[in-house]
């Protein structure tokens, strides 16, 4: 009968934490591939079910991830620098780049699975945008991804009767993206919101950013808003928590 160590931690929790171990202090380094299941048999005078729930733990914790048929590696970590504020400055989007420009310096950006549809926007949105009862949204939804990799899903919100006839409400934008087409019909955003939190991903939303397990996202709510206060636009993204750093300068 296989031993259970000492003191009350299951011994799958012991292996897992030498191996956490090795990984902090740079015995496995990210992209090397860890022991695998029969090895730690071997070291540890384990079932498979043992091994096999120690590293189950590190991929809980995001800390590794199994590749099909090649094993178990540590992830590595190339942080997407997320800067908030300067990301968003008029300077940018109104000379007709990409908000996107200030994330993906060094990256190899793709905007992908974009749509765009007149929708019935959830109620709480609707009245943030002063939609009356009945009207329709503008509804854009896109997956990015950079060096090929899913990291973020995002959708617009804005008013249909708005946009209508712009390319706002064609899935290519153009230079400078929605804000440059809104600053064109007098409506451009000058102040933004945004509003953050984490829970666990939706199945959906693990296939669509190809997630490894134990994965949070991070959950952005930005609203745009014009000079006279009206909101123009709410864009509700989902972030793969384990691609980004999110960055925020301020002043006193």
């Amino acid at each position: 009968m296989e031993s259970q160590g000492t003191g009350r931690q299951p011994k799958y929790q012991r292996i897992a934490v030498e191996l956490k171990a090795a990984i902090e202090d740079g015995r496995y380094g990210p992209g090397d591939r860890l022991p695998g299941e029969n090895d730690l048999m071997a070291a540890y005078a384990v079932a498979r079910m043992t091994a096999r729930q120690a590293l189950g733990v590190l991929q809980t914790e995001g800390l590794v991830e199994a590749r099909k048929g090649a094993g178990v590696f540590v992830r590595e970590y190339r942080p997407i620098r997320r800067r908030g504020v300067q990301r968003l400055s008029a300077g940018l989007w109104g000379e007709g780049r990409s908000v996107w420009a200030v994330d993906a310096q060094g990256w190899d950006l793709e905007v992908q699975s974009v749509t765009v549809a007149d929708e019935k926007p959830p109620e709480a949105i609707g009245r943030v945008l002063g939609l009356g009862a009945g009207a329709s949204a503008c509804v854009r939804r896109r997956r990015f991804a950079l060096d090929g990799r899913p990291v973020m899903l995002a959708t617009s919100y804005l008013d249909a009767a708005l946009v209508s006839g712009t390319a706002i409400a064609e899935p290519d934008t153009g230079p400078g993206g929605i804000y440059a087409r809104l600053g064109e019909i007098g409506h451009g955003p000058v102040r933004f919101r945004e509003e953050i939190r984490s829970r666990m991903p939706t199945p959906q939303e693990t296939d669509r950013l190809s997630l490894s397990a134990g994965t949070p996202v991070v959950l952005i709510c930005r609203t745009a808003f014009t000079a006279e206060g009206w909101a123009v636009e709410v864009n509700d993204m989902v972030l793969d928590s384990s691609a980004y750093i999110l960055e925020y300068d301020f002043t006193s």
